[in-house]
């Protein structure tokens, strides 16, 4: 279910309650002060949820990408994502873009008067037994607060996907 029928069905609840305090007032029941709060508390859900039904969550998807774990975020405008170590360099291009677009956001600033957002993909790689060691395979830098940016520039670092472990298959 969406939350726009979480909406619906939440507003119907307001409209019940708010008829059950109508009839608890005309027959004075005990309990009718008490219905107030639960109508009002009924209805800012109901209009809590209309809001989230508006669409706040909609995010495209980049055709090609892969599952990814945002690893770190500082909030503003650097954030780091985890990829499979066997991620191939298209899937990264369409993996950060999809991250570049699923965390732009507006209450992104930046910290250094920039004005752009850098997300890096890295993978973890075991050299050694015992040893694990991230490597960073690319990065995407879009413009922070704008929906559309028909600049973002998409960076894969070749020499990094060289030192990726090849597939047994």
């Amino acid at each position: 279910m969406e939350f726009s029928t979480y909406a619906l069905w939440s507003g119907y609840a307001a409209i019940a309650v708010l008829g059950l305090t109508i009839i608890a007032f005309v027959l004075k029941w005990g309990f009718r002060f008490r219905l107030v709060g639960a109508t009002g508390f009924i209805a800012v859900l109901s209009i809590g949820l209309f809001g989230l039904g508006l669409g706040l969550f909609d995010r495209a998807e980049v055709e090609g990408s892969v599952h990814f774990n945002r690893v770190y975020d500082n909030g503003a405008n650097q954030l780091v994502i985890s990829v499979p170590a066997s991620i191939t360099p298209t899937e990264l291009e369409a993996t950060l873009l999809q991250a570049a677009n699923t965390y732009r956001s507006y209450g992104r600033g930046s910290r250094d008067g920039d004005n752009k957002m850098t997300v890096r993909a890295r993978a973890i790689i075991h050299p050694k037994p015992n040893l694990s060691k991230p490597l960073y395979l690319g990065q995407v830098r879009r413009t922070l607060g704008v929906q559309e940016d028909q600049g973002i520039k998409v960076e894969i670092d070749k020499k990094a996907f060289a030192q990726l472990p090849k597939s047994k298959s």
